[in-house]
Formats: C-alpha cells, structure tokens, sequence
C-alpha cells in the first residue's frame, strides 16, 4: 500500500499554520526520528492532560508505544506534530478501524499552548488527510469531563452523533466539508490571521536592530522616525558599537534587552540578517520587519536565504514582513507607530493601505498627504516572503479604523484566496487596487492558459468587487470619493457649474462611463453669484433624480473662488450628507481647504468635497463609485452543487492518469474525457471512433440518423475544406462518400461518427488558469467574429447561482440567447446547469488545468456539448483549498 514507509509521506501534508493568538507552528507528519521528542513532549504534560488523553495516569510511554506512536504508515495510521521550534507541542492522529472507511481519531496539546486553536488546526489535517486515503468518517472517545476537546469536536461544523456512557462520551462524524464545517474553517483563518497583522501594527515594544548613529543609514532614519512619531510604547535601539544612539540607551544584541520585544526592524546587511534572526527567535520576538535588501531581489542565492529565513521564523511562531520593505504604520492615536523609511507619520484617516514596492511607498505616503488622504495604517511588505495582502485584507475585514483599502500590487502570493477575501471584503468596505504587470503571464501557465483580454479581466475585478484602476493617480482620485463621500444609490448625475463648455464634458464623460444625465447641466453663468450657485447646488441635491452630483466651477473675474466654494460646502452642510459629491473647483486637486470637514486632528474627514484639475477625472473617479455602489447592491447568491455528481469517482480517474504519465501535463483522449465529465453529469452527444468505412456505417446505424463525421486528427478541426461532410448525414451512401473524403485528405483511418444533435446557437463553456485569479470559468458564443472581439465572460470558481446566470448574460451576443429578433430562446437554466457543473468540476479537481467544452449547440430543448478537450497536470501550487496554511514557501513560487 502506498507511504508504507515511515519516512515517506506526502510532503504538501506539510505545512505552517498560524494560531488563534496570531503566532505560528510548523505541522508535519511524525517520523520515527521523532520518538526522543514525543518523549520530551509527554514528560511536559500535567498529569491532567495525560489523564484526560490516555483515560489514566500514563505516567511515561512504554518503549513497545513509543514505537507504534513514532511510527506509522501515512495511510491507516497517520500522526501529525505541531512544531514550535525542535519542540513539539501537539500530536493528533487516527488509525483506520478494520480496514474499512472509519478511523479513530485523538489529540493532546501541551498544557502551555492550549486554548490556541492547535486542536481544531489538527482535526482539519487529519481530516483532510484521511480524506485523501479514501477514509469518510472519524470516531472518537472522549472523557465527559474533557471539555475543551469536546468543544473542537463540537464547533468543527461537522453533524456529529453522540453518545455517553460510563463518563464517555463516543462522538462519530463524516469528515467531508460541509458548508458549515467550511465557513467555520474560513472564519478561524479570518481570525488567527488578522490576529497575526494586529500584534504586527499594535507593538508595546519596538527594537530596531542596526541601529546608526550615521543619519546617513538606514538603521539611522528606522529609529529617527519612530521616534519623531511619539510612538506610545518602547523603543530599543540595539547597536553593538555605541552605549546610545540619540540619547536612548542601546544594547549590543536584542537578547540583552530587559523587556519583551514585539517587534524587531532589522536594518543590518542581508549576510548578517541570519544571526539577528537567531537572537530574535532566542528572545521570542513576536513579529520581524526587515528593511534590508538582497535577499530573492538580487537572484537564487538571495532567494534560498531568504525562504531559509522564513522558514526558520515561522517554525518558531514568528511572522515576517519583508525583506526589502519600506515598513509599516499605524496612526492610531494610542500607538503612533511609524516604523518606516518615510519621514513622517501621515494624518489620521480611515484608510487602510498595501504596498509591495518599498521604491514607491515613500513617494505614496507623501502623494496621500498632499491630496489630504488620511490613512489608519500602511505596510510595504517588500519581497513579500511571509506577511502579503491577503493578511491585511483578514485584518482590514474587521478592523474598526478602516473603512476603505487600497492595494498597490505586482503579484499575487495566492490569487484564488485573493479573489475570495476581495469579494468578501468588498461587500462591507471598497477595495481599490493597481496592478502593475499586467500584461505579463507567468511561464509556467502558459502551457495550459491562454490570455484573457484586459477587458475581460476588468470584469473579474468588478465581479469580485475589486475597483481596479490604472495609475497611482486614479487610485487616489477613486480614494477621495470612498474616504470622503457617501455611495450612490444609482447611476444618475447631476451637473452644475458656471460654464457651459466644461459642463458639457463632464456630460460627455459621463456618457462615456454608462453614466445617466438626470437633467441637461446647469450652467448659473459666469456673472451669477455665490447665492445664485448654491441655489443651483441646493436644486440638483434635493431632486429625487439626483443619485450624484458633478460641481464644475471657474472662477470669475470680479468675485474670489473661494467664496462659492465655502458657499458650496455650506450647502451640502445644511442639506446633511447623503448623495456622493466631486468637484473642479479652481483646478485644484485633493481637498482644497475651503471644501475640507476637518477631523480633529486637522485632516479632510468625511464630507470633504474632493476637486479634480479637470471635469473628465472628477467624472471617471465618481463612475467607478457608482459601479462599486451597484455591485453592492447586487444580491450574493449561493454556492450550488448540482446533483447527480460523483467527486470520489472523479478523483480517483483523474489520479489514475496522473500517476500513468508521473504528473505531466496530458490532453485527455476524447473517452477518456467523456468518462471524466459523466462523474459531473455532463453528457456529450454519443458518437465513435472508427477505422473502416463499414465500421463508420455500422457506428451511424447503432447512433441513429443523422450523424456527422470529423477528422480525429485535432490540426484538422474547423477546416473549411472538410465542412461539408460533417453535417446532416442521413444515409448510408452518404457515410461512405464522407469517411472515404476525410480519410483521402487526413490520411488517416480514424474518424468520429457522433449523432447529430439538435440544432442551435453554438456555444462555448471553458476553464482555464488566471495569474490573477486562479481558476475561471469562461462563456461566449463560438465563432470567428466572438473570438476576434474577445467576447467572452469569466467568472472565478467557486460560483454562485447568480454567477453563473449573470454569466450567462455578460457576453454582447448573449441577446442571441434570449430570443434576438423574434427567435425561440434557448434553454438557459440547462446553459447555466451546465455552467455549474464546470465549475464543481474545477473546485473537485485543482488537477484540471484546462477545460474547453466547444461547441455546446444551445435550443429550446437544452444545451448538448458535441465535442470536449481536458488537460490535466499538477495542480497550482498555492490553491485556495484544503485545511488552513500559510503560502507554502517554495523556490518556485
């Protein structure tokens, strides 16, 4: 059987896991190398912990259990430890019961480290592990009185069956997710890694390690700026060279420092990082940020320090931010953090934001203070080796300071789990996000991806609910809107202003961006008053056709700007703020003073009026809000699984091809795809393959006229010379002339004999891999002209019911669909059942990596897929699946 071996185990069963406290642990699989440290481990259990796991005293393992316990067979014994350290201070494990698809299941956790979440972390590895081995069910006894352990049962969201007898109580559950078991899995991750970001940004302590009295060194500018925020807790400066560096006492290494650190900013060189990093894991440093360069950036040396680094901190509970970041910080008035390279803390806002280039978040923080952008809390995470956007979008989710996010990205660590906290994210606070890279696709995907049109992955974004935009310009012109504006409750605008020519281009604008006039522009003239425009403004917010409001203003000769700008503000005031608001006011960009609700700390706040230097990006920023605001508004839909599907069977052919060609890309043949889609209920039109003109005649009789013959050969498909013996062949006569025609211009033997399905629109439903979201889902008509103009929809899997109808509906030809000039619509619940279907599929089977389903004839009668192609390979490295983990740390990621 196979991992009979001890020592060989599935090494993606690896993984690191953070805790509910936000601290990590390293979990694998125990080896019988392992037996010294589960001795060490047992001696440390208190005597109730040992009783409440062995039922007695089990004062020490007897060597005959020891051995059992060390070794095991990773398939009917499995046995999981959490690392901290070399130590280990948690052991889970089950044994299948006699052979069949049960196993009992138990745990211990070391007394110092419980009330950690280390037993629901290990019933969902084990879990997903006894899953993998063909396993569907856990039993467990438990003593009555063991209260904690009953909980991890109890909340896992599993049905489980109980029963007590004697004080035991004997608890058996099915081990496959449930929807209930999934969300409770999803709001723990949610937890434990916002937990993570909160010790990184709320620190009582901070030590930067490298510390200069040089201020031309960047351990120098760490600790000047720290310190010129007035941060609330302690600074520690550590330098082995001075006795203070600014007046505060250094000391030669962290470990010398008397207090607890929380946080360590290391601003020594890259070869010297490894040695701070061992006195930090000495002292149990909770979280490292290193500023230091030349580590994966400089090339593969760099990168193999680096994963070695983050490797070690993890295992020791640590999380990392960096290298090569710019920094983090917090402007909470009760922290007043700033541990960056930027000179100055910003103002206080409400904004919450991730950058991956430590180059330009120097040049961010100050383009946010100039537009009077206050921010909650900031991290440029560098290389991004541990600490990524996902985390701060977990953290973001609850945090109560921050009401909108904005993302500067080059890359996505995880793009599936991207895509599912985005969307999550984004139906309580906007997400607006620049991605750099666009057009780069990464190597290892283009064997089985082909590019998706810009368009179509502006799409994906809006369908996530991410605002993408194109420059750090419009990020900030989006930004203003969120931070300072209420949303809109629909598409139409209103324009007022004292000039007709720029009026009309906000209206022209407006046009553009799938924007609604509520009334032509209001022009009060260039001689009216600032009365006269306030009433105008007055007019336009209080119309019930009135969603938004566009203030386009020039300022006249005989009057200041600023009056009618104060006369503005005065307005929306009176009126209380309840319909979005952008301006060109006197050119200026950000918040103009006289248009700014100032916070107590003198930043713009909510009911700031931005202003732009022209009408078209005042109008761009307030679409992009408006599109947001409808998303929002759309309803969420439920996660279908249609019946009649039959994962395990699905599972097991596509191992059984996998391990046939040792884990290489492979293009199904056409049965064997047919096998595979049958275990999800999609049907393709019968049809056979042949060799002999009387076998092809044989083949029609057996299927029914009429059939269609094609060439096999797949470089022949679509040409225009082979069109006509493919259709409506309704005779004998008529087989033979098409099987001798294709076989003279393919040579070759093989041909397709498959019934004709009934006529309709063709089709196309496909999977593919996404660098930005992982795995979609696409639909379009077929043809030349929908390929040429790229109309196709994507979704990302998983999808609801109203993504796959909606789906449906997105591509311009879709009105074909739907009855276009008086015809019959086609059967678009089985399109989206179909759709559906695909995307089980794809959930089920990371292994997919590609899936094209063309053409699928579209009737009244239904939706019949007449030909298939599937490619299978090793899956992405990081899908968004199984139980908790961190992004594994891979040179190849």
């Amino acid at each position: 059987m196979a991992g009979r071996d001890p020592f060989d185990y599935p090494r993606d069963w690896e993984a690191d896991v953070v805790l509910s406290d936000g601290g990590t642990v390293h979990l694998r699989p125990i080896v019988p190398t392992d037996a010294d440290g589960l001795v060490a481990f047992h001696a440390k259990l208190s005597e109730r912990t040992r009783y409440f796991r062995y039922f007695g005293a089990y004062p020490r393992i007897p060597e005959r259990d020891l051995k059992r316990f060390s070794t095991v067979d990773h398939h009917d014994r499995v046995a999981f430890a959490a690392f901290l350290g070399d130590d280990i201070v948690a052991v889970g494990r089950y044994e299948r019961l006699d052979h069949g698809p049960s196993a009992e299941v138990a745990f211990v956790v070391s007394d110092a480290h419980q009330g950690r979440g280390l037993g629901s972390i290990l019933l969902e590895h084990l879990a997903a592990a006894a899953s993998e081995c063909g396993l569907r069910r856990f039993v467990a006894e438990v003593l009555a009185e063991n209260s904690a352990m009953v909980r991890v049962f109890r909340d896992a969201g599993y049905q489980v069956s109980r029963e007590i007898e004697e004080g035991v109580l004997h608890l058996e559950f099915d081990i496959d997710p449930t929807e209930e078991s999934l969300a409770v899995a999803r709001s723990r991750e949610q937890a434990a890694e916002a937990r993570s970001v909160h010790n990184l940004l709320h620190p009582s302590s901070v030590a930067v390690i490298g510390a200069s009295a040089e201020p031309g060194k960047v351990g120098h500018v760490a600790f000047v700026n720290l310190l010129a925020a007035a941060f609330t807790g302690t600074v520690y400066p550590v330098n082995p060279e001075h006795r203070a560096i600014r007046g505060v006492r250094a000391y030669p290494s962290v470990l010398d420092i008397p207090d607890p650190v929380d946080l360590a900013v290391v601003a020594v060189p890259a070869e010297a990082v490894e040695s701070v990093l061992d006195a930090c894991l000495a002292k149990g440093v909770k979280t490292l940020l290193i500023l230091s360069s030349g580590f994966a950036e400089a090339g593969p040396h760099g990168l193999h320090a680096e994963l070695r680094l983050v490797g070690e901190a993890r295992a020791h509970g640590m999380r990392v931010v960096g290298p090569n970041a710019l920094g983090v910080l917090n402007t909470a008035p009760g922290i007043r953090l700033n541990a960056t390279l930027a000179p100055r803390l910003p103002g206080r806002g409400r904004t919450g934001f991730f950058c991956q280039s430590g180059a330009l978040g120097t040049a961010i923080l100050a383009d946010a203070e100039a537009r009077g952008l206050g921010l909650s809390t900031f991290v440029s995470a560098g290389n991004r080796a541990d600490v990524s956007g996902n985390d701060l979008l977990q953290y973001w989710e609850t945090d109560p300071d921050t009401d909108l996010v904005l993302l500067y990205l080059e890359s996505f660590g995880n793009p599936r789990k991207f895509a599912r906290l985005a969307r999550r994210l984004a139906r309580t606070k906007p997400v607006v996000a620049v991605k750099s890279g666009r057009h780069a696709v990464r190597p290892q995907l283009a064997a089985t991806s082909t590019e998706i049109d810009e368009a179509s992955v502006q799409a994906l974004f809006e369908h996530a609910g991410v605002v993408r935009v194109e420059s750090l310009a419009q990020l900030f012109d989006t930004a203003l809107v969120f931070a300072h504006q209420p949303l809109p409750a629909g598409p139409r605008v209103a324009i007022v202003g004292n000039s007709s020519a720029i009026g009309l281009l906000a209206a022209d604008t407006a046009r553009m961006q799938g924007l609604r006039l509520a009334s032509d522009p209001v022009d009060v003239g260039p001689q009216a008053g600032p009365e006269e425009f306030a009433k105008a403004v007055r007019e336009a917010l209080t119309s019930p056709d009135t969603d938004a409001l566009v203030v386009v203003f020039a300022p006249p000769i005989a009057i200041p700007g600023t009056a009618y700008a104060r006369a503005l503000r005065e307005t929306v005031v009176e009126l209380g703020q309840r319909k979005p608001i952008v301006s060109t006011f006197l050119a200026a960009e950000g918040v103009p003073d006289e248009l700014a609700v100032l916070s107590g700390d003198g930043v713009p706040t909510r009911g700031s009026i931005p202003s732009y230097p022209s009408p078209e990006r005042a109008v761009n920023a307030l679409a992009r809000v408006v599109r947001y605001a409808a998303w929002r508004q759309r309803p969420q839909g439920t996660l279908v699984r249609p019946a009649g599907i039959h994962t395990e069977q699905a599972q097991g052919i596509v191992r059984e091809f996998l391990e046939a060609d040792s884990g290489k890309t492979t293009l199904l043949s056409d049965a064997e795809v047919v096998r595979l889609l049958d275990c999800y209920g999609i049907d393709v039109v019968p049809f056979r393959i042949v060799s002999t003109v009387d076998a092809a005649v044989a083949a029609a009789a057996e299927l029914g006229y009429p059939v269609t013959l094609k060439a096999v050969d797949e470089r022949l498909r679509g040409r225009p010379d082979l069109a006509g013996v493919r259709l409506d062949l309704a005779s004998e006569d008529s087989v033979r002339r098409a099987y001798e025609t294709l076989r003279e211009v393919s040579g070759d033997d093989e041909v397709y004999v498959q019934r004709m399905a009934p006529k309709g629109l063709s089709c196309v439903i496909g999977l593919q891999d996404d660098p930005s979201f992982g795995t979609l889902v696409s639909f379009g008509l077929s043809g030349l002209v929908s390929t040429l103009l790229g109309d196709r929809a994507y979704r990302a899997v998983p999808l609801t019911d109203v993504d796959a109808a909606t789906l449906l509906r997105e591509p311009r030809t879709s009105p074909l669909l739907t009855g276009y000039r008086g015809d019959e619509p086609a059967d678009l619940a089985a399109l989206q059942d179909m759709v559906l279907r695909v995307a089980a599929l794809a959930e089920d089977n990371p292994e997919v990596r590609s899936l094209v389903l063309d053409p699928i004839l579209a009737s009244p009668d239904g939706a019949f897929v007449a030909n298939a192609r599937l490619v299978l390979g090793a899956p992405p490295s990081r899908p968004d699946t199984g139980p908790r983990r961190l992004r594994a740390i891979n040179p190849q990621d």
